[in-house]
């Protein structure tokens, strides 16, 4: 019977391949890990130490210190991921769908609510992500311009409920996840493409085809998990 502290090490090696936290990214302390897993910081401390040992995270000391991680998918990873994925095929599609449409509504209602402001920041925002470098930073751009979408909406339930929607959705980080090395910058490039549109949309006010666009943008995160569970064994090309 596999321990809390077997899940937990599981849940995170997946959370870094799958890419919700990438190379060079810094985890969350103990107790904001903790708290995002449900389990106490004791649990926490004994998996990121098995994360050491497998050489997918060191620590650093000092200023700027914390569990960063230098691998992402080694194939001593490809179990781990495999268990942690294979609890959760029923419920994904269902919850990428919801997540779809409520993006979409949000999306709609920047369009229709946004101000001149709005469209400043979310131009900004846009110029960003398109001049980012691939990964970490381009991952960290994209969270920061789905945010000005979301505020631009001007309606903070609607906010929340999304929020909280694709937290449910995280295996161990609250950030999208980001893939693969080998096909990221294709996904980087793709949602670049898409972010032109959908800001397009939201800034001349059409609320149809932000709509669209937004529940279309989604897809992308189906996609990145399908490939995924691909890889470790639990679906079919």
């Amino acid at each position: 019977m596999p321990s809390r502290v077997d899940e937990i090490t599981d849940r995170l090696v997946t959370a870094i391949a799958i890419g919700e936290y990438l190379p060079g990214a810094r985890l969350p302390v103990e107790r904001d890990l903790a708290a995002a897993l449900g389990v106490g910081r004791m649990t926490v401390r004994a998996a990121l130490a098995r994360l050491v040992e497998r050489g997918l995270i060191e620590t650093r000391r000092g200023r700027g210190g914390g569990s960063y991680v230098v691998d992402q998918w080694p194939e001593s990873s490809t179990d781990a991921v495999r268990r942690t994925l294979s609890m959760r095929l029923g419920e994904l599609r269902d919850r990428y769908d919801a997540i779809a449409r409520l993006h979409g509504a949000v999306c709609r209602a920047a369009a229709d609510a946004r101000t001149a402001t709005d469209v400043t920041e979310l131009r900004a925002a846009l110029e960003s992500y398109r001049t980012a470098e691939t990964g970490l930073a381009a991952q960290q751009a994209d969270s920061r311009l789905h945010l000005a979408i979301m505020d631009a909406a001007h309606n903070a339930v609607l906010k929340q409920v999304l929020v909280d929607l694709e937290a449910s959705l995280s295996i161990g980080a609250p950030a999208h996840l980001w893939g693969e090395p080998s096909s990221m910058r294709d996904m980087e490039l793709r949602s670049l493409h898409e972010h032109e549109e959908l800001i397009g949309a939201i800034a001349d006010g059409r609320a149809d085809d932000a709509d669209a666009v937004g529940r279309a943008h989604v897809g992308i995160d189906f996609e990145l998990i399908s490939t995924a569970m691909s890889r470790a064994g639990l679906l079919t090309e």
